[in-house]
């Protein structure tokens, strides 16, 4: 796409969709929708068949006399998407359109905007602070801190192969679970650690040893997903049950690692888990899901093949 820094707002081809919404109270849904085309000098005729066409797409048809007090949080949110699919621009802008709504509309509407893209095939840039909208709505995610670009991808690029401790935290929910371990020996496609209080302690993970040396004490990063019950695996850790919070479908176990001067480590398994606050778990580590962070952030390439990437 060609720079539009010298053409006029109004013929540049790109569409906004505020998080505010920002609807004319005074004007109804129909109104608001065909407020651009009229400054732009469409016919009314063109203006009402534009509206009508998107509003049957985004099911606001029976809603085109109403004003914007008389409708939902996610209706004025359809109306305001409305509003710049009429415009026909090049390029959508949505700047965290759905972070106003309750948690049950977040998720209807952000399978609706999945659709919508489809349907229109049109580029969408889309902020939000929420990694699950992210994860479930790109095609490719720009991770952004601090004012710059932390990682780019794809999103189970970012899950599975972070660029560094950042990304790592933020793609994932719950995130990304961190321990300090020793680094023992060092080679091109393998590292061996040292993690405290787990059984066979000394173990290798199949990452690059680019920039690794023995000595050092590095962060070890392992998602509460993937972590398994003790008997499924060749490492296993010991921790203390400081809170278990059942959620129906999956139990999520925060562990306390005496030997570990660190925050809680969570454990996630889709079945119920029926532990106890204050007792012993042994949970199990698989070394080929785990990723390994040097002391600057940036991970050591991992070189497991997962699924889907």
């Amino acid at each position: 796409m060609k720079s539009k820094q010298d053409v006029e707002p109004s013929k540049r081809g790109i569409g906004m969709v505020f998080q505010s919404y920002a609807l004319y109270p005074h004007l109804d849904v129909a109104e608001n929708m065909s407020f651009g085309l009229k400054l732009a000098g469409v016919s009314k005729a063109e203006r009402t068949q534009r509206v009508n066409q998107v509003a049957e797409i985004l099911q606001l048809a029976h809603l085109l006399d109403r004003k914007p007090k008389a409708l939902s949080g996610g209706q004025r949110q359809r109306v305001a998407i409305g509003r710049t699919i009429v415009s026909q621009p090049e390029v959508f802008l949505l700047d965290e359109p759905l972070s106003n709504l309750d948690a049950a509309l977040r998720v209807q509407m952000r399978v609706e905007i999945s659709k919508l893209h489809k349907r229109l095939n049109r580029t969408m840039i889309y902020v939000t602070h929420d990694q699950v909208e992210a994860m479930t709505l790109a095609d490719k995610i720009v991770v952004l801190n601090a004012g710059g670009i932390a990682q780019v991808g794809k999103p189970l690029e970012l899950y599975h192969y972070p660029a560094n401790r950042f990304v790592a935290s933020f793609i994932g929910s719950p995130k990304m679970n961190f321990l300090p371990v020793k680094i023992t020996n060092v080679e091109p496609e393998k590292v061996q650690i040292e993690l405290p209080n787990a059984e066979h302690h000394n173990f290798w993970i199949p990452v690059s040893g680019e920039r690794v040396k023995a000595g050092e004490i590095l962060s070890l990063g392992i998602r509460p997903e993937h972590l398994v019950p003790a008997d499924k695996a060749p490492i296993s850790l010991r921790g203390i049950v400081q809170a278990v919070e059942l959620l129906g479908s999956e139990t999520q176990i925060h562990l306390e690692i005496p030997e570990i001067k660190q925050p809680t480590l969570i454990y996630r398994q889709n079945d119920v888990l029926l532990a106890k606050e204050g007792e012993t778990m042994d949970i199990g580590i698989v070394p080929e899901r785990c990723h390994l962070f040097r002391e600057d952030g940036t991970a050591c390439q991992r070189l497991f093949t997962e699924k889907g990437v």
